[in-house]
Formats: structure tokens, C-alpha cells, sequence
């Protein structure tokens, strides 16, 4: 077994060194914020994706930069997001790979056990090594002027920040999102973790209950099953990653299905009553009363904008609690002088598109551009195991957007690499503008699924169709290999049968 115990919270903070050295990096004690300039060409609020790209990419163009950070550099990303949720889901599918390796003849003598306390060791070891690069100093020694502390608007030209006001010929809000807490009777005095706590656990729980069922639950329903929890993952719309294809959903439902994980749709959380250490949810599903005890609960119901605090009113920055700050396609707030990027004000909040974003507020705010983000082409996988991949319309856009479609479908139990590798389960599901070979979205479900979408995301940011990647070489065997059997079929879809007769008198008449 792994290392199961009945589950105490733990302290919020491990000192061992490699916090110790994580912290002094994105929040070093005893800084002392530097002597405000007269006048900052910008100012930036927060230090995540969307306002490290900002700060660096701004003064590497010259400007003079303020970043101010609340919390910690590198916000969700490098603290409580990608990067300890990929070192975990690294270790998941390590230990998932021993157990499996019967497949593939390797034999291992022994029950195979996870070291839970050393996964999570791990993860503070990484995250350590990778939090210099968003660090203070590193930002300071690019020439950019970093406060710690919480950033107010006293007007529209001035952020107040530790009782010093920065004045600015531009501003950008890049403030970042947090975790939703659902209202449920008793969940407060429950306890319960959430995105931005899991990674504090240094003991597996026996039992743990996932409100959720999103890309963060669904990657940690998955990851602690794996590691030897019972897993219960409840959704109360009616299927799991609602947002996704419903092929895609149903092959990762089975995927979390098969490592262990229980799953209750369509039901909703009324009440949770602490026992101690134990936690009893009631449910009503369907109409019927269920209820189970667990040991940790952990909530991943989605995401809100970090709007309080920043006295937005009196800059006259319009926001809404739930969307967040409110821009045009430039990413201008409703004052000509400030923007947001990131996931205070983006429907997409991935790591990738906050940097994305970044750029454009850069471009528009500094040199007075005109990019637009509805020009982004941006893609997202969630890592589960297969993964997802996605970027584009999913048919039921297009349809209600009266476009024609034509879809292509490849499994990847037909892809001689995913046989060899063992990594059948998943396919590639391309949307093509009927009559043209002209790529309007596509979805991908397989282990490697997040490296694959890439090459779809640079075909349509190019311009590019099918026809061109079907005369693209691929090399072989490869998974990605899928996308190129799609293009594939795509050619044989435009040999109708009056061009195939054409083909055989050709034939006939060289004979």
C-alpha cells in the first residue's frame, strides 16, 4: 500500500530548504522596495504569467517598469498551478507505468508502493529550482522596479503600494484569478484544500472527496488514485470536463474510471458534517440521498478574478465580480491609459494565453498598436492520462455559427507508434470548412496529446490547410503521425468518383 493515514491537515508552510529557497526567490524577507521614480512609463499590478511577461518584455524595450506583487513572484503557475501539478502528475504515471509494465514483459518482484512524502519532496525540490527565473532579483536586475505589497489605485495616474505612490503614463492589471469556493453547508468548517493549498499535504489521504470535475479535478482526481487514495470525484452537470467534446469526455471519464476513481454526475453536494478527522457529504442525486465519509476534500469548481482591493472604481476600470475586469479587443479597460491581461480579465486562463495576452498589452499600451486578441489562435490541453488537447470551434460552434463542416476522425489504435507504445486509447478529431481544406478546430485525446495539438495551432495561425500538411513529411513511427493520416484522408475525400473514372481512362489510354 501506499502511505495511507488518516488525514490531518498539515501546517500551510514546510520549512525544509527547498522552500526556504523558493520563498527567498518569489518573496524574499526583509526586501525593501526601491525609491519610486517620478514617473513610470508603466506600472503593472501582479506578478503571474500575464505581469512578469509584461514587466520583462516592457523594459527590455526600454520603458521604466514598476511590478507590484501582493503574494508571491510567478503567481499560480510557478507556485500552486503547472508546475507542482505537473510534478505530481509526473509521479502519478510513473507509478501507473510500473504496475502496467506486465504489458509489456517487465516483471517487478514486490508490490509496487508510492513514497508519498517523497513525491511531494520532489515537487518543492523542482518548483525551487525552476522559481529563479520569476524571481525579484532576476526582475530587478532587468531593470524593473519590484514592490511587495498590495497595489491600490488612489487615481487614475497613481498606485498606491506600502504608503508610496507610483505615478504611471500607463497601467496594466494583469491580477490574476483564484479558486471559487462553491456555498456548501459545513464545507467551511470541513476544511478542504484547493489548488493553491494541495500542495501543502505531506501525507496521503485515505479517502479524498474532488468537487469538480474540470480540468484541476480531474487531473488530481486521477493523480491521487494513482497514488493509493480512494478517489470520489463528483460533477453536478452531467458529465465530467462539460466544456470538452463529448467523445473526449467520455474516453477520459473511462480513463479515470479505470485507475480507480469513482465518479458521481448529476448530483449536488447539499451538506458536509466534520467528525473529527472524517467528513460526511450529503448528496442528492437524481433524486435520491446519498451519503460518504472521506478524510480530505479538495475543491476545484473553477476560477474567479481577483478584482477586490484594487480600488477600481476610482481609477474608472469597470469590472464584473464573475468576468472580471472589462476590455476591448486591444485589452483597454474602460480608461484609455490602462489595460489587463491574464485571467482577470480572459475567459481562457491558461498560463500560455496570459503570456499571449501580455504581448499584445505591451504592443497596444506602449507603442500605441492595434493587435487584437480575438486574432489568437489559442490551443489548451488538460494532462490528464491520455490527455486532451483542443484548439479552435468544436463542430457545435461551428454549427451554430451556420458554418459547414467536415469532420475527419482518426483513431489512435490505428497509428502504428501508439500500438507499439502501447497508447491506443484516443483519437484525433479534426473540423474542416466543407469544400475547403481550411482547419476551423480540432481535438485530440491522447498521452502525448498537449506536444501533438501544437502543429494544428501553427497550421491554422499560418494559414495553412490539410492539403499542405498531407505533402508535409512526417518522420516515422511517430504518434503525431495522426495528424498527417487526417490530411491524409482529407485527399482521398476530394477523389470523387467522376475524378476516379477521369483516372482510370488516363490509365487505360497509357497502357
Amino acid at each position: 500500500m501506499s502511505d495511507l493515514v488518516n488525514f490531518t491537515p498539515p501546517a500551510m508552510d514546510i520549512p525544509d530548504p527547498y522552500n526556504q529557497e523558493w520563498m527567498r526567490n518569489v518573496h524574499p524577507p526583509g526586501w525593501t522596495n526601491p525609491i519610486p521614480k517620478p514617473r513610470y512609463d508603466l506600472v503593472v499590478i501582479g506578478a503571474g504569467t500575464a505581469g512578469l511577461v509584461t514587466a520583462a518584455g516592457a523594459a527590455g524595450l526600454g520603458a521604466t517598469v514598476a511590478l507590484i506583487e501582493k503574494d508571491r513572484m510567478g503567481g499560480d503557475c510557478l507556485n500552486v498551478g503547472c508546475v507542482p501539478s505537473k510534478a505530481l502528475l509526473r509521479c502519478a504515471r510513473a507509478a501507473f507505468d510500473m504496475r502496467d509494465g506486465w504489458r509489456f514483459g517487465v516483471r517487478v518482484n514486490g508490490s509496487i508502493t508510492v513514497d508519498f512524502p517523497a513525491v511531494m519532496e520532489r515537487m518543492r525540490r523542482l518548483r525551487s529550482h525552476i522559481s529563479p527565473h520569476d524571481s525579484v532579483q532576476r526582475f530587478k536586475q532587468l531593470g524593473v522596479d519590484v514592490f511587495p505589497g498590495q497595489g491600490r489605485f488612489t487615481d487614475s495616474n497613481t498606485i498606491e503600494v506600502d504608503g508610496k505612490p507610483l505615478r504611471f503614463a500607463r497601467a496594466v492589471i494583469a491580477a490574476g484569478a483564484r479558486a471559487t469556493v462553491p456555498s456548501i453547508r459545513g464545507l467551511a468548517e470541513a476544511e478542504y484544500f484547493t489548488n493553491e493549498t494541495i500542495f501543502t499535504l505531506t501525507r496521503l489521504p485515505l479517502r479524498l472527496a474532488v468537487l469538480g470535475a474540470g480540468p484541476i479535478g480531474c487531473e488530481l482526481a486521477q493523480a491521487f488514485s494513482r497514488f493509493g487514495s480512494q478517489v470520489t470525484l463528483l460533477e453536478s452537470d452531467r458529465r465530467i470536463m462539460i466544456r470538452e467534446d463529448d467523445d473526449a469526455a467520455h474516453r477520459i471519464e473511462a480513463a479515470l474510471e479505470r485507475d480507480g476513481v469513482k465518479i458521481i454526475c448529476g448530483g449536488k453536494t447539499t451538506q458536509i458534517i466534520r467528525h473529527g478527522n472524517e467528513k460526511v457529504l450529503h448528496l442528492d442525486c437524481h433524486g435520491q440521498k446519498h451519503e460518504f465519509a472521506v478524510d480530505a476534500i479538495l475543491v476545484g469548481v473553477g476560477r474567479k478574478p481577483n478584482v477586490e482591493g484594487l480600488n477600481l472604481e476610482t481609477a474608472g476600470v469597470a469590472y464584473d465580480p464573475r468576468a472580471g475586469i472589462l476590455v476591448d479587443d486591444r485589452l483597454r479597460t474602460t480608461h484609455p491609459h490602462i489595460y489587463a491581461a491574464g485571467d482577470i480579465c480572459s475567459r481562457y486562463k491558461f498560463t500560455h494565453a496570459a503570456d499571449a495576452l501580455a504581448r499584445i498589452a505591451i504592443r497596444n499600451a506602449l507603442f500605441l498598436g492595434r493587435a487584437k486578441a480575438s486574432a489568437l489562435t489559442i490551443p489548451w490541453c488538460t494532462y490528464t492520462d491520455p490527455e486532451i488537447a483542443h484548439v479552435g470551434m468544436y463542430e457545435q460552434d461551428a454549427l451554430e455559427a451556420k458554418i459547414p463542416v467536415t469532420n475527419f476522425t482518426i483513431e489512435m489504435k490505428d497509428v502504428d507508434r501508439a500500438i507499439l507504445d502501447g497508447e491506443e486509447e484516443g483519437f484525433l478529431k479534426m473540423h474542416i470548412r466543407k469544400g475547403t481544406d481550411r482547419i476551423l478546430g480540432a481535438t485530440i485525446v491522447a498521452r502525448h496529446a498537449g506536444d501533438m495539438i501544437g502543429e494544428i495551432s501553427l497550421a491554422m495561425t499560418a494559414g495553412v490547410g490539410l492539403a499542405r500538411i498531407a505533402n508535409t513529411i512526417h518522420p516515422y513511427p511517430t504518434q503525431a503521425q495522426v495528424i498527417k493520416m487526417a490530411a491524409d484522408a482529407y485527399n482521398r475525400s476530394r477523389l470523387t468518383p467522376l475524378l476516379k473514372r477521369l483516372c482510370r481512362q488516363v490509365l487505360a489510354w497509357r497502357r
